[in-house]
């Protein structure tokens, strides 16, 4: 059992559960709000970046506050995107190992919701939601929230556009003597109206690790381009990459498809995620990053959030995001539980100014990093053409015939000979000429 987190009051049952997850020191932000959140009984804004625990900051003494000996739902947990609701689901199930009494369900959008209006007629405690997906069955009736005694907006910052029009119907047949608790990585002008209008007016602050707001551990480089040789340029330093994981951020779907292609074309394992695709496809895209199955993931903004894969150790802004809780955001989804991440954004001359204004407001440092020469980036053209060409599947539906007369022309190279002839064909074909080129020794003076 972990000494620290008994003394912040945790019980031994919780405990248990975070032994077996091997969580044995609890996180800044941990520390704060889990004493807080037992102990007293204010609204809570809970003000930490991402990566730093805030799930269990709020998730396990939501379990430990649970009353099993009452039916109702007592906690309405709300996320902005359905990868974050299904990861603070997992999170809380995880920690609620050995309390079997705890009943936790999801309700997160993309997915049928008959099963879910089937779901809730069992006992539940905790309901894990996206803000469409709880109005609509509170449209439907198919959900009683009038003993819930918690609401929690888990990075609320990113949650204010799905909530504009919906927090009003979902607070309105919550209990007016409910708890509020708000837990945001940033504080724009945006969540402290939130804060106002809808928590009470003794809100308990608490925060942590937000001295340098851009994360600590991310090394927050950026590069800039020319239009016409950005691709290139992405490719080159994916490949010196190769075998880490990392996340693309675009701006729009159509950007997140147009990317993922290109990589696909060239062979770098990769996969993309955005909102328009259906939650099969993006729970099986998530699960081949988690697990190793592909090493590069090419994302909108939103359809991202949630993503806590531990081993990712860069982030590229292949887009500028509009604003700075975004790059906040994006930039943490790397050096996540204390690891070291790199944070690259790739730029064009005009964009510089903007860089400048995320400096000043995030208080972090870019440092430039060099675009790699036209003859690096040429070599690595030429080898993603090879790499392309050793993963192609053979042709089976070519006749035999065929082969044979083309084998003919082949025959008498041997495979060294025909791998400088190929290279030599690329080259014509696509490069500038400078590649691979070496000096001629010069002679020595006699």
């Amino acid at each position: 059992m972990s000494k620290q987190f008994s003394e912040l009051g945790i019980t031994a049952s919780i405990q248990k559960g975070l032994v077996d997850l091997d969580i044995s020191t609890p996180t800044d932000i941990q520390k704060k709000a889990i004493p807080v959140l037992l102990n007293q009984k204010e609204d809570v804004v809970g003000l930490a970046k991402t990566g730093t625990g805030k799930t269990a900051a709020f998730g396990i003494p939501l379990l430990q506050l649970v009353d099993t000996e009452n039916t109702a739902i007592q906690a309405v947990v709300l996320a902005p995107t359905r990868e974050l609701g299904h990861q603070i689901y997992d999170n809380l199930k995880s920690f609620s190992t050995y309390l079997p009494d705890v009943s936790i369900i999801s309700v997160c959008g993309g997915i049928p919701i008959k099963p879910q209006i089937e779901g809730l007629k069992s006992t539940t405690h905790i309901v894990i939601a996206t803000p469409g997906r709880l109005i609509d069955l509170i449209n439907r009736d198919a959900i009683d929230l009038q003993h819930s005694d918690y609401l929690v907006l888990d990075e609320a910052d990113e949650m204010v556009s799905s909530l504009k029009d919906g927090l009003d119907k979902i607070v309105a047949v919550l209990p007016k003597k409910r708890r509020t608790i708000l837990f945001t990585a940033t504080m724009p002008g945006t969540i402290k109206q939130m804060i106002q209008n809808y928590m009470s007016k003794h809100v308990i602050q608490v925060s942590a690790d937000m001295e340098t707001i851009g994360h600590q551990g991310i090394d927050h480089r950026y590069i800039v381009v020319e239009p016409i040789e950005k691709l290139e340029v992405l490719m080159h330093f994916l490949s010196s990459k190769e075998g880490k994981q990392g996340i693309i951020f675009c701006k729009t779907k159509a950007a997140v498809n147009k990317l993922a292609k290109n990589l696909a074309i060239h062979k770098f394992s990769s996969g993309a995620i955005h909102g328009s695709l259906s939650q099969p496809i993006r729970d099986r895209v998530m699960e081949q990053f988690r697990q190793g199955y592909i090493n590069i993931l090419v994302a909108t903004d939103l359809a991202a959030r949630g993503i806590d894969v531990k081993e990712t150790s860069y982030v590229v802004h292949y887009h500028l995001p509009d604003s700075f809780e975004s790059y906040v955001h994006r930039s943490g989804r790397t050096a996540r539980a204390g690891a070291e991440g790199l944070s690259l954004t790739v730029l064009q001359e005009d964009e510089l100014e903007d860089l400048a204004e995320f400096e000043s407001v995030l208080r972090i440092e870019f440092k430039k990093q060099e675009k790699a020469n036209s003859q690096s980036i040429e070599e690595n053209n030429a080898l993603l053409w090879a790499r392309k060409i050793f993963k192609t599947k053979p042709n089976h539906s070519v006749s035999g015939e065929f082969k044979e007369k083309i084998k003919t022309v082949f025959h008498h190279l041997t495979k060294e000979e025909l791998v400088e002839k190929m290279l030599a064909n690329y080259l014509i074909q696509h490069s500038s000429g400078n590649i691979l080129k070496t000096e001629t020794p010069k002679k020595k003076k006699k």
